[in-house]
Protein backbone atom coordinates (compact mmCIF):
# COMPACT_ATOMS: atom_id res chain seq x y z
CA UNK A 1 0.00 0.00 0.00
CA UNK A 2 1.25 3.49 -0.73
CA UNK A 3 -0.16 6.59 1.79
CA UNK A 4 -0.30 10.34 0.70
CA UNK A 5 0.11 12.33 4.07
CA UNK A 6 -2.79 15.17 4.64
CA UNK A 7 -1.96 18.53 6.79
CA UNK A 8 -3.99 21.97 7.26
CA UNK A 9 -2.15 23.85 4.90
CA UNK A 10 -1.17 21.26 1.93
CA UNK A 11 -0.96 22.02 -1.30
CA UNK A 12 -3.58 20.95 -3.19
CA UNK A 13 -1.88 20.71 -6.97
CA UNK A 14 0.38 18.63 -5.32
CA UNK A 15 -1.92 16.17 -3.40
CA UNK A 16 -4.75 15.80 -5.75
CA UNK A 17 -2.93 15.35 -9.20
CA UNK A 18 -0.63 12.50 -7.33
CA UNK A 19 -3.50 10.84 -5.68
CA UNK A 20 -5.30 11.25 -9.67
CA UNK A 21 -2.78 10.35 -11.51
CA UNK A 22 -1.65 6.98 -9.02
CA UNK A 23 -5.51 5.97 -8.86
CA UNK A 24 -5.71 6.55 -12.59
CA UNK A 25 -2.56 3.76 -12.72
CA UNK A 26 -4.25 1.37 -10.39
CA UNK A 27 -1.96 1.99 -7.57
CA UNK A 28 -3.42 1.65 -4.28
CA UNK A 29 -3.13 4.76 -2.85
CA UNK A 30 -5.00 5.33 1.39
CA UNK A 31 -4.89 9.06 1.88
CA UNK A 32 -3.64 9.77 5.63
CA UNK A 33 -5.08 12.73 7.77
CA UNK A 34 -2.55 14.08 10.36
CA UNK A 35 -4.62 16.43 11.97
CA UNK A 36 -6.73 14.27 14.33
CA UNK A 37 -9.82 14.82 11.83
CA UNK A 38 -10.45 13.21 8.28
CA UNK A 39 -11.30 16.77 7.39
CA UNK A 40 -8.40 18.55 6.00
CA UNK A 41 -7.73 22.38 4.87
CA UNK A 42 -5.96 22.96 1.95
CA UNK A 43 -3.51 26.10 1.57
CA UNK A 44 -6.22 27.38 -1.08
CA UNK A 45 -9.41 26.58 1.34
CA UNK A 46 -10.25 23.42 -0.52
CA UNK A 47 -11.32 20.42 1.91
CA UNK A 48 -10.09 17.06 0.99
CA UNK A 49 -11.84 14.00 3.08
CA UNK A 50 -8.57 11.61 3.92
CA UNK A 51 -9.56 7.67 3.90
CA UNK A 52 -8.40 7.31 7.52
CA UNK A 53 -6.21 8.78 10.16
CA UNK A 54 -2.69 8.24 11.20
CA UNK A 55 -3.15 6.88 14.45
CA UNK A 56 -5.55 4.27 12.95
CA UNK A 57 -3.83 2.64 10.25
CA UNK A 58 -0.98 0.16 10.86
CA UNK A 59 1.32 0.91 8.15
CA UNK A 60 3.12 -2.95 8.42
CA UNK A 61 1.91 -2.49 4.41
CA UNK A 62 3.49 0.25 3.25
CA UNK A 63 5.22 0.38 0.22
CA UNK A 64 5.78 4.45 -0.41
CA UNK A 65 5.14 7.12 1.92
CA UNK A 66 4.06 11.20 0.07
CA UNK A 67 4.20 14.33 1.19
CA UNK A 68 3.24 17.09 -0.48
CA UNK A 69 4.16 20.60 0.03
CA UNK A 70 2.77 23.74 1.52
CA UNK A 71 2.24 25.51 4.56
CA UNK A 72 2.26 22.51 7.20
CA UNK A 73 3.52 21.13 10.00
CA UNK A 74 4.35 17.38 9.20
CA UNK A 75 7.38 17.87 11.22
CA UNK A 76 5.74 18.43 14.09
CA UNK A 77 3.72 15.14 14.27
CA UNK A 78 5.43 12.40 15.75
CA UNK A 79 3.77 8.93 14.49
CA UNK A 80 4.66 10.67 11.13
CA UNK A 81 8.25 11.65 12.00
CA UNK A 82 8.90 7.87 13.47
CA UNK A 83 7.21 5.82 10.45
CA UNK A 84 9.42 8.29 7.69
CA UNK A 85 12.81 7.12 9.57
CA UNK A 86 11.58 3.43 9.98
CA UNK A 87 10.76 3.26 6.34
CA UNK A 88 13.47 5.18 5.52
CA UNK A 89 15.74 2.50 7.45
CA UNK A 90 14.16 -0.37 5.17
CA UNK A 91 15.58 1.30 2.16
CA UNK A 92 11.74 1.80 1.59
CA UNK A 93 10.12 4.56 -0.99
CA UNK A 94 9.73 8.10 0.50
CA UNK A 95 8.20 10.91 -2.12
CA UNK A 96 8.26 14.52 -1.16
CA UNK A 97 7.23 17.54 -3.30
CA UNK A 98 7.59 21.04 -3.03
CA UNK A 99 8.59 22.10 0.97
CA UNK A 100 7.89 18.72 2.09
CA UNK A 101 11.73 17.80 1.54
CA UNK A 102 12.88 19.92 4.28
CA UNK A 103 11.03 17.35 6.42
CA UNK A 104 13.39 15.03 5.72
CA UNK A 105 16.31 17.03 5.42
CA UNK A 106 15.33 17.98 9.49
CA UNK A 107 14.97 14.13 10.09
CA UNK A 108 17.98 13.13 8.89
CA UNK A 109 17.27 10.57 6.05
CA UNK A 110 18.44 12.69 2.93
CA UNK A 111 22.11 11.96 4.29
CA UNK A 112 24.07 10.40 1.65
CA UNK A 113 21.40 11.16 -1.19
CA UNK A 114 20.44 14.12 -3.36
CA UNK A 115 17.41 15.66 -3.39
CA UNK A 116 15.43 19.13 -4.84
CA UNK A 117 12.84 21.17 -2.83
CA UNK A 118 10.71 24.45 -3.14
CA UNK A 119 13.24 27.48 -3.32
CA UNK A 120 13.73 29.25 0.21
CA UNK A 121 13.58 25.12 2.26
CA UNK A 122 17.52 24.57 0.66
CA UNK A 123 19.14 25.00 4.34
CA UNK A 124 16.59 22.55 5.69
CA UNK A 125 18.41 19.96 2.74
CA UNK A 126 21.92 20.98 3.34
CA UNK A 127 24.41 19.21 1.47
CA UNK A 128 21.53 17.06 -0.06
CA UNK A 129 20.38 20.04 -2.39
CA UNK A 130 21.56 19.05 -5.60
CA UNK A 131 18.71 21.38 -7.31
CA UNK A 132 17.00 20.09 -10.02
CA UNK A 133 13.64 19.48 -11.10
CA UNK A 134 13.09 16.23 -10.56
CA UNK A 135 15.62 14.13 -8.33
CA UNK A 136 15.81 10.53 -7.67
CA UNK A 137 18.83 9.41 -5.04
CA UNK A 138 18.54 5.89 -3.76
CA UNK A 139 15.11 5.28 -1.99
CA UNK A 140 13.69 9.48 -2.35
CA UNK A 141 11.99 10.64 -4.90
CA UNK A 142 11.80 14.71 -4.49
CA UNK A 143 10.69 17.66 -6.69
CA UNK A 144 10.59 21.19 -6.64
CA UNK A 145 7.49 22.67 -6.62
CA UNK A 146 3.66 22.87 -7.53
CA UNK A 147 4.13 23.31 -11.18
CA UNK A 148 6.19 19.77 -11.11
CA UNK A 149 3.46 17.92 -10.02
CA UNK A 150 2.14 15.70 -12.85
CA UNK A 151 6.04 15.03 -13.02
CA UNK A 152 6.32 13.83 -9.56
CA UNK A 153 3.39 11.68 -10.04
CA UNK A 154 4.76 10.27 -13.19
CA UNK A 155 7.84 9.69 -11.67
CA UNK A 156 5.77 7.41 -8.98
CA UNK A 157 4.17 5.44 -11.20
CA UNK A 158 6.78 4.37 -12.98
CA UNK A 159 8.65 3.15 -10.28
CA UNK A 160 5.65 1.75 -8.68
CA UNK A 161 4.35 -0.01 -11.65
CA UNK A 162 6.59 0.68 -14.51
CA UNK A 163 7.28 2.90 -17.86
CA UNK A 164 4.54 1.10 -19.67
CA UNK A 165 1.91 2.21 -17.17
CA UNK A 166 3.35 5.36 -16.86
CA UNK A 167 3.31 6.02 -20.51
CA UNK A 168 -0.29 4.60 -20.63
CA UNK A 169 -1.38 6.94 -18.43
CA UNK A 170 0.56 10.02 -19.51
CA UNK A 171 -0.68 9.55 -23.27
CA UNK A 172 -4.20 9.20 -21.85
CA UNK A 173 -4.08 12.37 -19.93
CA UNK A 174 -2.98 14.08 -23.46
CA UNK A 175 -5.86 15.53 -25.30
Amino acid sequence: MNYLFLDNGFEEIEAVTTIDLLRRAGISLTTVSITGISMVQGAHNIAVEADGLIENIDFSDAETLILPGGQTRLDANALLCDLLCKHNGEGKLIAAICAAPAVLGKLGILKGKQATCYPGCEDALGESYVGGLVVESQNIITAKGPGLSSDFAFCLIEKLAGSDTADRIYDAAQY
